[in-house]
């Protein structure tokens, strides 16, 4: 693309020179600086409308028409100068706005690397791998969140997702996050801990301007001890995560709803705690909702428990890949919501086995 106003030129030079003077084709030298605004800097697409002014008098001089009056060519040479310096303001616009796009892209790169920190590949006798897809390509970050930390009660996880989209969302997911990096160390159950943020995002949307209700999230709480005990988890109101064992695929449904974050005094706090086996080799595959609302050109759902019951996968990071590969294909590209996924394998020593 960077070559286009050059090539350009070159044809336009070439068609002149092979085609009767009578053709004019020296008038589309104009179109070279027009292309070099959307590829090149000021002062190249500057060079080329002199470049292509020079051309067009070394073509009047060399083949000349001879019926063509000095009027004629004059303004042939003006149309050139006046396309570039339109094509001069264009690029210099071009270049303003990619900066101004180059500073978005980087705050959103620095906030989501706090929002979404990198997460340990390993924690315990669990091998964890990440996935964050954002449905806008120069959004970088969303609503969609997760973290896992090992604490004295086991490795716990969080996954979820605020409602709506755009700063407010960004802001609620970072006091969910803050919340529960603190309060993971020190509650000793998963029903105590989904009550704290609940009680913790209430206070910070107290603070926002707008209806407090508009903001809620939903979230799994997961905890797997050390010792490989049952499994517990919190659903509140989210997507329910999959078991993979031994070539099965199980959804973990709950057994009781639970509310989701910052609706509890709406709808009651009563957080249950599930539970479940999770030995070595099982793998576990929480995701938000953009994964199964993602959509083929028919407007179907994403089948994930079908597609799931066919991936080959023995690590969390082949887990993941394949779960990123069938979303694009299946959606042809065209994400419209943001997706966040956690895989987990259970290890059976300390050596990892991704």
């Amino acid at each position: 693309m960077r070559l286009t106003p050059l090539a350009l030129t070159a044809v336009i030079t070439v068609l002149a020179y092979v085609t009767p003077s009578g053709a004019y084709f020296s008038r589309f030298l104009s179109l070279a600086p027009a292309f070099a605004a959307s590829v090149w800097p000021v002062a190249g697409t500057v060079a080329i409308g002199g470049l292509a002014a020079a051309i067009d008098v070394v073509i009047l001089v060399t083949i000349g028409n001879p019926g063509e009056s000095s009027h004629t060519h004059l303004f042939t040479l003006a149309v050139i100068a006046g396309a570039t310096a339109a094509a001069a303001c264009a690029s210099y616009v071009r270049q303003q706005r990619e900066q101004t796009l180059a500073d978005v892209r980087s705050v959103a790169e620095t906030t989501q690397k706090v929002l979404l920190r990198p997460m340990p590949h390993r924690l315990g006798r669990l091998d964890i791998e990440a996935l964050y897809l954002a449905a806008a390509a120069q959004a970088r970050v969303g609503g969609d969140f997760y973290e896992a930390l090992e604490t004295a009660h086991g490795v716990r996880m969080i996954i979820g997702d605020v409602r709506g989209k755009g700063l407010p969302a960004v802001g609620m997911a970072s006091a969910i996050l803050g919340c529960f990096r603190e309060a993971a160390y020190d509650e000793p159950d998963l029903a105590r801990l989904a009550r704290r943020l609940d009680v913790s995002t209430s206070r910070y949307t107290a603070l926002l301007p707008d209806d407090r209700m508009e903001y809620f999230a939903t979230a799994l709480l997961v905890e797997i001890p050390d010792d490989g005990s049952a499994v517990g988890i919190v659903n509140c109101g989210h997507p329910p995560p999959l078991l993979l064992r031994a070539g099965t695929v199980r959804e973990v449904t709950p057994t009781a709803p639970s509310p989701p974050i910052n609706m509890g005094a709406l709808v009651g706090e009563h957080y249950r705690i599930d539970t479940f086996s999770f030995a070595a080799e099982d793998q576990l595959l929480l995701y938000t909702d953009g994964v199964t609302e993602t959509r083929d050109h028919a407007g179907a759902f994403f089948p994930l428990v079908q597609h799931a019951g066919q991936w080959n996968a023995d690590s969390p990071t082949r887990l993941l890949g394949q779960l990123h590969s069938d979303l694009v294909r299946y959606s042809r590209g065209r994400l419209d919501d943001d997706i966040a996924a956690i895989a987990v394998r259970a290890v059976a020593d300390t050596v990892s086995h991704r």
